[in-house]
Parts: structure tokens; sequence; C-alpha cells
């Protein structure tokens, strides 16, 4: 399966997760809703839609936990008549990020959650440290930003 990512620390442990949990679909997004990573995807709009959704999810499913157990709820799962679901942080030196994987029967819930569970550890090993900010971040270009990562992820130069 082909992986796109926006930063190359990502694309081993990525690929490494997919191959292993046999995923038809994989996202690595910030919780904004930005992309950082794919895998499977053929059609940009299908990336920007399931990144709106996901984080949509991540933070409902953040709030819900808040108010229901006092924190946020961990990784989601959701068992479809014939694909799954699994939406969970992962923590590394640069951030939170949320990763969205679908898989199906040639696959299980819990070894889903094995090598998620490495994958959390692969990439918080493979990230580089965060360079301390000059600015704090503005939100004025995030439509500028989203669509040159869009170009990167799928091979593009120009955005459209």
């Amino acid at each position: 399966m082909n992986i796109a990512t926006v930063e190359s620390w990502i694309e081993a442990p990525l690929k490494r997760y997919v191959d292993e949990v046999h995923a038809h679909l994989a996202l690595l997004l910030h919780p904004s809703g930005q992309v950082l990573a794919q895998a499977g995807f053929t059609r940009e709009v299908d990336v920007m839609s399931a990144c709106a959704l996901a984080a949509a999810v991540y933070a409902t499913a953040g709030e819900l936990g808040r108010h229901v157990e006092g924190r946020a709820f961990g990784g989601l799962h959701y068992a479809g008549p014939q694909k799954q679901l699994f939406l969970a942080p992962v923590a590394t030196s640069r951030g939170t990020f949320v990763c969205l994987t679908v898989f199906d029967d040639a696959s299980s819930l819990g070894l889903v959650r094995l090598y998620f569970a490495e994958l959390c550890r692969d990439l918080a090993d493979a990230a580089p440290p965060l360079a301390a900010r000059t600015a704090a971040p503005s939100f004025m270009n995030f439509e500028a930003d989203l669509n040159r990562n869009l170009a990167a992820l799928f091979g593009r130069d120009e955005v459209m």
C-alpha cells in the first residue's frame, strides 16, 4: 500500500503499522484536522472528509469522556458489518496526533491495539524535537497549509 506523508519521520512507522494490521485505510492527523500522513486513499476529497470527521469525533469523544469519566476517552472502536474503525491518540515530542485505521476481518481489534502500541512507540522514537516557536500559531493560512500538505501527499507540485 502506498503511504504518503508530509514529514518523512512518519513514513516507516506508519508503513509497518499498516502492513502488520492489514489496514485498508490509515490517517495520521493533527487534532485540528490537518493531515500528516495517509495510506490507502486515492482522492483528496476523501482524505479531507476523513480528517474533518476524525478530528470532530476525537474532540467530541474527548469532551464526552471528560463529562462521563473525568478524563478523555482513549481509543475508540466501531465494528461495522464489513469494516471496522479504530481511532486513538498518538503522543510524540511534536505533540499529540490522531490515528484513524480502517480494517476488516483479515485483522482483529486485539491485533490493531497491539500494533498500535508499537506505532505509538515508533513514532515517539522517530519524532524530531519540536523547534521553539517564536510566534503563536496563526490560522490565517490554514487553508493554504492544508492544500500544500494535500498536494505533497498526492505528489503534485501545484495546489488546485
